[in-house]
């Protein structure tokens, strides 16, 4: 994904993202290159990792898991995600988008 780390398009967001898995709580930990680094507890084994990444991003944008949807890189950790209508933007992808 080339053009930066967050697209908006039709009320639709898609995000790069590198994720860390097995880390000390869940969280944005800002860039790392090009993409938003998202730091996650869950091991990266048997999709756990990719389980907790999407009930964390519909918790921060306020969407239901349905609506959060891991478009590659599924055993990768980089990933491009969409979430669909977001009800609430988090303050961190203000920073994100400026990049």
């Amino acid at each position: 994904m080339t053009g930066g780390p967050v697209r908006r398009r039709d009320g639709d967001l898609t995000l790069a993202l590198h994720i860390q898995p097995r880390a000390a709580r869940n969280e944005v930990a800002g860039l790392h290159g090009d993409r938003i680094k998202i730091r996650l507890t869950a091991p990266p084994a048997d999709g756990k990792a990719n389980a907790a990444l999407i009930d964390f991003l519909a918790a921060e944008f306020n969407v239901p898991k349905k609506s959060v949807d891991i478009t590659a890189g599924h055993s990768d950790r980089r990933k491009t995600v969409v979430i669909r209508s977001p009800k609430r933007l988090p303050e961190w992808l203000d920073e994100a988008s400026k990049v």
